[in-house]
């Protein structure tokens, strides 16, 4: 007896989640085969009293994998517990809410935490690159700092509106993205089902981001630092001087060689880094929670002279007022600086030359130094007279600030026991100044004998949003209702103005000293202020368990829609049937899940800026009596009638689970039929004498369809280790199906000095943006042309050989025919993560197949104007035949399908390995849990591309159309980056 007692002892320890380290309240633990337990306090800690050292503890806790633990001779034993996959049944956030993902009935996909933070980016968007079905994530210009981001959800809808998606944080609608560390989740609200709550403005999607919030229990602490190293991806090879000097001779025999062989790509790029630190504290009691973090964002560019910097906040508060009440706030603050160099220009500066860095580095005579003999920049030596690219870089400023705040209050107040009513009031404000400055060192840039040339702008943009809205919930006999019933009201106004000056005396004062300059530019200022109310509902059945019925529908009213449409109703309706809980599945030993979804709706887009719809006046200038003055003239013709583009959407989806949802598939199928695009009509008389000869009607209609696939797989698990799988995959075809009167619609993204007209297509029965041009049929050998081909004017053995397509004889603009189409077959993201004890890995591949590219880079390299990559050695000659490059001479930048390329590609997008440090080694400092990792971010990149890179999003320099119809095109792009990354998480 006195044997037995003496062995008895006590074990203490704590109990924290493996997702996020947050201790554990309430869990099990209890010594196996016998009734003796207790369960973890409310700080996640216990203590139980054992008899003897071969004693297993149990520890079980709801929603996550029980586990044993021997508990030997130790005293103190910590526990990690992970979620089981297979007993949780997931929450997810829909608009104004939230559904067991089980009881989903729209299109919805969920990105957690873990995934946006696997490896370091500015923008959270940029997390969503691969990560989920029928979304694809782009930077509008490559690597460079700051560079905005650009997703789209199940295709183009629209012409001229904006492609982007809604982007809610914290129901504050229109919101930034906050830093990645500082959310939980994102959902992505991709049919009309789900988007409908948000009527005029779903129909490119929604994102819904919730951000991270303070839980009950002892106070924690984290800090994330991450230090990356970045070089470029790729450069063109390019002619030396030597062979630069070769190549201008077989051209123009009087070309005279420089003095110097520069490698401007070597003296442009340099090892950039990124340095991203992240400070947060969160915690609470059972009537409070808080979270609040501050982040610094610093990246020094590849290009020499680019760089950005952020430090933002974010906070959280959460109180139970009373049982009935509870308040809460949200606030989000940051400051950017962007420094940068001029890139992906229109090329409509002096000369026509532009002044992109990117774009001269190609082109800039290698022969040239970066100055001449008396200090003088040095211009370019053949082709257009523009200023050497490292000048550009270093000596011009383009300076970028942003003050971005936003804070958003709710109060949550039960009325009754089923009766919930929720307002939030939300307001935020950005602060944008942009400046340029191009100093009189840049002889050509800044303007020949200006002096130099300055401009500032600068814009405000507040934001009201008030929401109120009540939430019925009410159990029927077998059924479940819940009810949402809502207003909600959004004011945006806007304010910009700019000025600017050319001719200083000094350089000195960059665009600070307008008024010190010589010529005054003329001045612009504006003011645009928007209005939308709506009211909102949505009503959810879900019957035993197995059938699922959502309806929703919105009205908008909107400002700056015209007078006879000022409101619109959007209605959605989708139902949901549980197979798996039926009788004759319901025990089924293999299926877990098995539910079928339908929905159809439509959505809205606000096609349109403030006061479109109306008629304007516009001012010129006319000289009278010898002077010159402003004259007000009519600018546009109003039309009463414009309205939203609207979006009809239909989807079916399958939702399976198998094995204990140890494979968990999706899959969908949507239809969009997008109506009423709104597109400028040209044919009103130019006689009016209107400005603006163009009015918007709404003549017009695209259609995507598509497939999506989300494959999730837990491959191995046990104590030691676990693999496992995320695959999406998705697909979408889209299709103009009318046009105004039927017509075709050219459009031009080629840089403005190029000169061309047209470079891709808009026309029904086509994809939107399709490339156009002449169709290439190789090197003319001489002698008798191939049947159905020409040659331009004056070609002859060696040029370009095109297809006659009007058999003429001769090649002109009706030999042009599509050449190429940008949209993709299909894109594809797959992820592996590995855990073998304390390390973790991940692994992530991501890529695109069988978009085309138009290379407009190599349209200019092989033009005979410039310098040229090496490619230009096999061109052809009596005695080097057996090509495909035409014979060294100056001609024209012809589009042709001769640099239209596969941009199909498979990308090693991140690869990261982390080691959790064991507690007992850091217990003692203090440290609950402390994670180093090594990451590689775009490694490896399997491509046919001849260019740069084949993530490609130059926004176009032919001054019409919009991003929409620019998709695909190559010139002057920052460029992408690999990345070397190490990071350290610790918390306390």
């Amino acid at each position: 007896m006195f044997g037995a007692y003496a062995q008895e002892r006590t074990i203490k320890g704590t109990v924290t989640s493996a997702e996020d380290g947050i201790t554990l309240p309430g869990v099990n633990v209890v010594v196996k085969g016998t009734n003796n337990g207790t369960s973890t306090d409310f700080d996640g800690n216990y203590s139980i009293n054992v008899n003897g050292e071969s004693v297993i503890l149990l520890f079980s806790y709801v929603g996550y994998a029980s586990k044993e633990v021997a508990v030997g001779s130790s005293n103190t034993i910590n526990v990690v517990l992970k979620e089981d996959l297979a007993a949780l049944d997931e929450v997810v956030v829909v608009g104004y809410g939230s559904r067991r993902k089980s009881d989903v009935t729209g299109a919805v996909s969920s990105v957690k935490s873990e995934e946006l933070n696997a490896f370091p980016v500015l923008d959270a968007a940029q997390a969503l690159q691969g990560r989920a079905a029928g979304v694809v994530v782009q930077s509008n210009n490559g690597g460079e700092p700051g560079a905005p981001i650009n997703i789209q959800i199940r295709g183009n809808t629209s012409i001229n509106a904006s492609s982007a998606p809604l982007i809610v944080v914290d129901g504050f609608v229109g919101a930034t993205f906050p830093q990645p560390n500082d959310i939980e989740s994102m959902e992505i609200l991709k049919d009309a089902s789900a988007t409908a709550i948000y009527g005029s403005r779903g129909s490119n999607g929604v994102v819904l981001v919730t951000t991270k919030k303070g839980r009950s229990g002892a106070l924690t602490i984290e800090l994330n630092s991450n230090y990356s190293v970045q070089n470029t991806a790729n450069e063109l090879d390019l002619l030396d001087a030597n062979q630069f000097a070769t190549y201008q001779q077989a051209i123009n025999s009087g070309y005279t060689q420089g003095s110097a062989n520069t490698d401007w790509q070597d003296l442009l790029y340099r090892t950039g880094n990124i340095q991203n630190h992240q400070f947060s504290f969160s915690g609470g009691t059972d009537k409070m929670n808080f979270y609040a973090s501050a982040t610094y964002f610093q990246q020094d560019g590849v290009i020499v002279n680019s760089q950005f910097e952020r430090l933002s906040f974010l906070s959280n508060i959460d109180a139970q007022v009373t049982d009935k009440l509870k308040l809460g706030i949200n606030v989000f603050g940051s400051r950017g600086n962007k420094d940068g160099v001029p890139t992906q220009s229109t090329g409509d500066t002096a000369n026509g030359g532009g002044d992109d860095v990117v774009s001269l580095t190609f082109r800039f005579a290698p022969d040239q130094p970066i100055q001449d003999a008396n200090g003088i920049n040095t211009i370019n030596s053949v082709g257009d007279n523009v200023d050497n690219p490292f000048a550009v870089a270093t000596e011009g400023i383009n300076e970028t600030k942003i003050d971005n705040y936003r804070a958003n209050l709710y109060a949550n107040y039960d009325i009754l026991e089923n009766l919930t009513f929720k307002t939030t009031f939300g307001y935020s404000t950005e602060n944008g100044t942009d400046g340029l400055f191009r100093p009189s060192t840049l002889v050509i840039t800044a303007g020949s004998g200006t002096g130099g040339r300055a401009t500032i702008e600068n814009y405000k943009r507040t934001n009201i949003l008030s929401e109120n809205y009540l939430t019925y919930t009410k159990e029927i006999g077998k059924g479940k209702l819940t009810a949402l019933a809502g207003y909600s009201y959004q004011k945006t106004a806007t304010e910009r103005f700019s000025a600017g000056a050319q001719g200083f005396t000094s350089d000195s004062f960059s665009f600070f000293n307008l008024q010190s300059g010589a010529v005054q530019l003329i001045p612009t200022s504006s003011f645009s202020e928007q209005e939308i109310q709506s009211q909102f509902g949505r009503l959810n059945f879900d019957y035993d368990d197995r059938f699922l019925l959502t309806a929703t529908v919105r009205r908008d009213g909107a400002s700056n829609f015209a007078e006879n449409e000022k409101y619109a109703i959007f209605p959605s309706g989708a139902i949901g049937w549980k197979l798996s809980n039926e009788n004759f599945l319901k025990d089924h030993d293999k299926i877990s899940n098995l539910k079928l979804r339908a929905s159809y709706g439509v959505t809205g887009n606000q096609a349109i800026a403030a006061y479109q719809s109306l008629a304007r006046f516009g001012s010129v200038f006319t000289p009278i009596n010898g002077s010159t003055v402003i004259n007000v003239t009519p600018g546009q013709v109003a039309n009463p009638n414009l309205k939203w583009e609207s979006s009809y959407q239909t989807n079916i989806g399958l939702d399976l689970g198998l094995f204990n949802n140890a494979v968990s598939l999706s899959l969908d199928y949507y239809n969009i039929d997008t109506k009423d695009l709104i597109i400028a009509d040209s044919s009103q008389p130019q006689f009016l004498g209107f400005l603006n000869a163009a009015s918007l009607r709404n003549v017009g209609e695209v259609n995507n369809k598509g497939f999506e696939i989300n494959l999730n797989t837990r491959n191995i698990s046990n104590e030691n280790f676990t693999w496992t799988t995320d695959f999406n995959w998705s697909t979408n075809k889209n299709e103009f199906v009318t046009l105004l009167n039927g017509q075709d619609i050219f459009q031009d993204a080629s840089p403005g000095y190029f000169n061309i007209p047209r470079t891709h297509l808009l026309r029904e029965g086509e994809a939107v943006g399709v490339f156009w041009g002449f169709d290439y049929q190789g090197v003319y050998q001489g002698g008798d042309l191939p049947a159905g081909t020409a040659l331009l004017p004056g070609a002859g053995a060696g040029d370009q050989l095109f297809a006659d397509l009007d058999d003429s004889g001769d090649i002109t603009t009706d030999d042009q025919r599509i050449i190429g189409d940008p949209n993709p077959d299909f894109t594809f993201g797959i992820t592996n993560n590995f855990t073998y004890k304390n390390f973790d890995l991940n692994i992530f591949f991501q890529g695109s197949q069988g978009g085309d590219i138009m290379n407009l880079t190599a349209v200019q390299l092989f033009n005979g104007d410039s310098n040229a990559t090496t490619d230009i050695l096999n061109s052809w000659t009596p005695s080097n035949t057996d090509t495909n490059i035409p014979r060294v001479a100056l001609r024209g930048k012809q589009i042709s399908s001769r640099f239209v390329e596969d941009g199909s590609y498979i990308r090693l997008k991140n690869i990261a390995l982390g080691y959790n440090i064991p507690s007992e080694a850091i217990e003692k400092l203090g440290i609950s849990s402390m994670r180093v990792a090594i990451s590689a971010q775009n490694l490896l990149t399997f491509t046919n591309y001849s260019g740069l890179d084949p993530e490609v999003n130059f926004l176009g320099g032919g001054g019409s159309g919009s991003q929409n119809t620019f998709n695909g095109f190559d010139f002057g792009n920052y460029p992408t980056l690999k990345s070397v990354n190490f990071s350290v998480n610790l918390k306390f």
